[in-house]
């Protein structure tokens, strides 16, 4: 069954990049949007392109965890979890601080929105979705980041088997965004090349509308995700031709 468009949909990471894409992207639709985030002014401009409403919300905090709940409790309908902060570079000089942000952004916060706020989502017929990420698979250089993804993936799973409300992962490759400023080191891949952050919310909305349960931004990335699951040494051997060692 499909998701038509209407209600409360609850947009986290809506300040910039695919966050406030998909913020954009739902209001055309016809969504009522929250979005959170936390850059204020940039959060602000968002909610107002899209006649929302802004939360401020740090989701590495557990007072931000609950600025969100607190504002989506009683009447979302869609909860798209956008949010997510990466680190680069070989896995034995990852910062504590660092992984401990990623554990708690990309991992624990929908961990736990998600749990808080079933008992909405299923009264109002609803939906989630988790913009996980194709370093779901294991991408070198980046070994905390793809932990945190896959295991977004695999939570997304077991809801969507569970908990009586649909539930869509979203893997998209590199996206052109603030993110890798963010994290301190530009993309430095040859392939694949970045698509856009309207590109992923476009097939966000259409994922939602469609009830995918898990959608590769571009598609032909299926089909790495399947040589991987098939022959795992042969996609490892085939990753180090395009991905030069981190530094």
């Amino acid at each position: 069954m499909s998701t038509p468009a209407g209600g409360t949909a609850v947009v986290t990471g809506g300040s910039s990049g695919i966050g406030a894409a998909v913020a954009l992207r739902l209001a055309a639709a016809g969504w009522d949007v929250v979005v959170s985030g936390r850059d204020r002014t940039r959060l602000a401009a968002v909610a107002a392109a899209c006649g929302g409403t802004a939360v401020e919300a740090d989701l590495a905090r557990p007072d931000g965890v609950e600025a969100v709940r607190s504002a989506a409790e009683g009447r979302v309908r869609l909860l798209v979890h956008g949010a997510g902060l990466g680190w680069a570079g070989p896995v034995a000089d990852t910062p504590p601080d660092a992984v401990s942000a990623m554990l708690a952004v990309n991992l624990d916060a929908p961990i736990r929105l998600t749990n808080a706020l079933l008992p909405t989502l299923r009264d109002q017929d609803g939906h989630v979705v988790f913009v996980a990420s194709v370093a779901a698979i294991g991408v070198a250089g980046e070994a905390v980041y793809s932990a945190t993804k896959a295991g977004l993936r695999g939570f997304a799973d077991a809801v969507r088997l569970e908990s009586g409300v649909r539930v869509t992962t979203v893997l998209p490759g590199a996206v052109d965004t603030p993110y890798f400023a963010r994290r301190g080191t530009p993309y430095h891949r040859r392939f694949p090349r970045p698509v856009s952050a309207d590109r992923v919310a476009a097939a966000v909305v259409d994922s939602v509308g469609r009830d995918r349960a898990e959608v590769f931004v571009p598609r032909w990335l299926t089909l790495g995700a399947r040589v991987h699951g098939a022959v795992p040494a042969t996609f490892a051997r085939l990753s180090r031709r395009f991905d030069p060692p981190a530094r």
